[in-house]
Formats: structure tokens, sequence, C-alpha cells
């Protein structure tokens, strides 16, 4: 695993403690992701600048953008610009298409299913390096072992295979070949992956946009309703047996309970649904700083 910067510490002798270092570990779920640029825009307004950062899925990504530089206000623009174009969305996904037939039947004919690696590359902003060694800040992306039945952590080399490991939600995306593993979404292991960061700063946030199924109908939920809502229950067990051993200094729960996983074109709503994550972090951290300095 790369190195990352210490948390810092006291200067030496008399006089004003340094300035705390912060960790930012931003979770998985889909569309319900996009909640995670009012976090980075907030952290930018409020000047702070992580030491290390973690993802997982749509967290990942949303982290490669803050580790490569990107403002807040960037990677919001960068959202807006694809998304809330249906032909935008489209064209994009057409050239995600497979050159060849032969590239199709790759590991045998899998209907349904996308290459997250083309997808990604289609969709990601140019901002965002090949490596991780190029980024600016340190990242950890996520992903689940398939076979090792393990959490895999990746950290060095080439960046965008990660990411496409992470975010690769069963059903929806292939798996990903990486170093010997066959990879599926880092959120089926680790939904928020703050407990990676343990002593890496003195505060550490952690963001869940994983929600639970809420939004009640006459009809019974289909299949594919069912299957997303299993998985969301399933992250949240995960996440509060965590909880359990060990918390973050600032837990963000966004209001995304009314957003499914593939809301991705309904950012507008998914933006204004949110909004209040920004003050809530500003008074997270200010309350957390008084006692810092206390």
């Amino acid at each position: 695993m790369a190195d990352s910067k210490p948390a810092a510490e006291a200067t030496a002798g008399p006089g004003p403690r340094s300035e705390p270092s912060f960790a930012i570990a931003l979770g998985g779920g889909g569309a319900r992701g996009l909640a995670h640029i009012h976090v980075i825009e907030t952290l930018d307004e409020l000047g702070i600048r992580p030491t290390v950062i973690s993802g997982s899925s749509i967290g990942a990504i949303m982290g490669a953008g803050m580790a490569a530089g990107m403002r807040g206000s960037e990677i919001r623009e960068h959202a807006r610009a694809v998304l809330a174009s249906r032909a935008e969305v489209a064209a994009r996904v057409w050239r995600a298409r497979p050159a060849k037939f032969s590239e199709m039947m790759e590991g045998g004919l899998r209907l349904g299913q996308f290459n997250a690696d083309r997808i990604l590359r289609a969709f990601l902003p140019q901002e965002i390096p090949g490596t991780f060694e190029e980024l600016k800040i340190p990242l950890r992306v996520t992903a689940t072992d398939y076979y090792g039945h393990c959490l895999a952590v990746f950290d060095k080399g080439e960046l965008r295979s990660a990411l496409a490991a992470s975010a690769a939600l069963p059903s929806i995306f292939r798996p990903i070949e990486r170093d010997g593993m066959t990879l599926i979404d880092g959120g089926i292991y680790n939904p928020v992956p703050f407990d990676i960061l343990e002593g890496e700063a003195d505060i550490l946030i952690a963001v869940d946009v994983v929600g639970v199924p809420t939004v009640r109908s006459p009809k019974l939920p289909s299949t594919v309703e069912m299957m997303f809502g299993a998985t969301q229950l399933m992250m949240q067990s995960i996440i509060s047996m965590k909880l359990e051993k060990k918390r973050p200094d600032i837990l963000l729960r966004p209001s995304i309970a009314g957003f499914r996983v593939l809301d991705f074109m309904k950012i507008d709503a998914i933006m204004a649904e949110t909004e209040s994550i920004k003050d809530e972090l500003k008074r997270s951290v200010e309350s957390i700083l008084e006692r810092h300095v206390a």
C-alpha cells in the first residue's frame, strides 16, 4: 500500500498547535453518490485539503476527481455537462461500445452487462490521470475480490482499471480482471471504507450514500428493485457492524432515500435534495475544530 502523509502533529516547544489533518472516505451508492459533490465543494470552501482519500464505487470516482486536484465546482460542472442531457449520455455510451464483435464476445456473450472500463473512459473528466502516482492526494480505491472472498485495496499503478473494478456493480457491469483477481463493486464488501483510513489523520470524515428501500407502491417490488434493495440492506448491515467497532469523527448521510442507484439523469433533483449536507458538514467541522483547539 502506498505511503500517505502522516497526521498533523503539534509544533515542538511552546506556541500554537498546528492545524489538524483530515481524511475522507466516500461511499458507494450509484447515482446517490452525486451528493458527494456537495461535500467536496464544502471542503473547498473551508480550505480543507485531505491528506488521504478512500472511495468505494461512485465514491472512488468522486475521490479520484478530488485527488486529481479538481475542485468540487469543477466536478459538478462536468457531471451536469455529461448527465443533464440524454443525447450526451447516449453519445458517450455509444462511444463506449466494443469496436469489434470479437471484443463483444470476449469472456462469452454477456447480455445486459456493460464493460465498466469502457464506460468510465467515456465519462471520466480528462483531469483524472492514468495512474495513482500522478494524483495530487493519495487515494485508496476498494473493490471486492470475488474468488478471494475479501476486500481489495488499490493505491498504486493503473488508476482507471481500479475505478472500473470498484464500480463494477453485478448484473450491470462485467467483472474486472486485475492482478490475478476477478473484481466486482467495492461496495459489496466495504460500502463506506473509512476503516482503511484509521489513524491516517486527526479527523476522519465518512459519507454514506447507500440509503435503504423506502418508496412504497401498491405493487410488489420488481425483480430489479428487489435486487438493488436487498443489496442496500446488506450494505447497511455491514456499515452498522463497522460503526459498532469504530466510528469516524464525522459521519454524513445525505437525504438520498428517494433516489435509485441508476438515477444519474436526475442530477439536478439529487443535488437540490441533498444540499443541506453542506451546512451539516460546516457545523460538524466547526464543532470538532473547537474541541481540537481546546
